[in-house]
């Protein structure tokens, strides 16, 4: 396919026809009609798939990932919740459903339900015990990824969250270009420097194949004090802000720790189902509506 001026997104005039390893083979035109042997994009009714990405582990994301779901189907949006972190595939674990096995149904997969609005593919559901570990090299994980997105039963779904590994690899590559209405990416990340550091490479990954960058959340924004109530800055504050200031990228907000949100991710219960007053709550509430107000307009 033809290498990509990543500001105007307009073919230059020479092509490596190299589209598999191409970074933007998911918006480029010669290959979606098929070019160079790049598989066509999955056939799934989705409006929109949104990519989840941090630039370095340790940082939330799926705990950002889990709640951002099912924010969205609380709010009366059919979601599907893709985990590709096939390495360390946690988000069974968080939403309570980890001991549930994927279901045959005729040629289709089925996924797992965890409310009539949020269904759920994870490696994890096809592993033996929690113990068993994922010993691919990139081809594998793509053909995983092939099936995880052609072969699954999602129904009509407004948005497909997909939680990626960290990094800057295979299973986001595979994603922009199987993947069909790809939105764009949102990143996660920490405020302190080593974190936003790595951020801003994931910014400029996420440039390099052609999409938007949804905006940054900034989680670990603070910690709330469990006796007083007070916050304290532990990693820091407003570096997620600052590099979205900088990149020129929507900043869709900031999530504080709390010793809650990591309770309730042990447990398999999302933070956000626990209604109330708390403003953690309103923090990841307030990350979605912006996340859908970007997306949606």
């Amino acid at each position: 396919m033809a290498k990509r001026n990543s500001q105007n997104q307009q073919p230059d005039e020479t092509c490596e026809k190299e589209c598999s390893s191409c970074p933007t083979a998911g918006t480029c035109p010669s290959a979606k009609s098929g070019a160079a042997g790049l598989p066509p994009k999955a056939e799934i009714d989705v409006k929109h798939v949104i990519m989840v990405l941090s630039g370095k582990g340790g940082v939330g994301k799926s705990t950002v990932s889990v709640n951002l779901a099912y924010a969205l189907s609380n709010h009366g949006k059919k979601v599907g919740l893709l985990d590709l972190d096939m390495h360390g595939p946690n988000i069974p674990k968080m939403l309570g459903i980890e001991d549930h096995k994927l279901q045959v149904m005729g040629d289709r997969i089925e996924p797992v339900h965890v409310t009539g609005m949020l269904s759920v593919i994870s490696m994890a559901f096809l592993l033996p015990d929690t113990s068993t570990p994922i010993i691919w090299r990139g081809p594998m994980k793509m053909a995983a990824i092939q099936q995880f997105l052609s072969e699954v039963n999602w129904g009509s779904l407004d948005y497909l969250v997909v939680d990626l590994p960290p990094g800057t690899g295979d299973e986001a590559l595979t994603i922009a270009q199987l993947a069909p209405n790809v939105r764009g990416a949102v990143i996660v990340t920490t405020p302190q420097d080593v974190a936003t550091l790595d951020a801003r490479k994931s910014a400029k990954f996420v440039e390099k194949l052609g999409l938007p960058v949804i905006g940054i959340i900034e989680n670990m924004s603070g910690m709330l004090c469990p006796h007083c109530g007070g916050e304290i800055d532990l990693f820091g504050k407003g570096g997620g802000k600052k590099i979205a200031e900088e990149l020129g990228i929507p900043f869709l907000g900031a999530i504080p720790i709390d010793i809650e949100m990591r309770k309730a991710g042990d447990e398999g219960r999302p933070f956000i189902i626990r209604r109330g007053d708390s403003p953690t709550w309103k923090s990841v509430d307030k990350v979605m509506e912006e996340l859908i107000r970007v997306v949606e307009g």
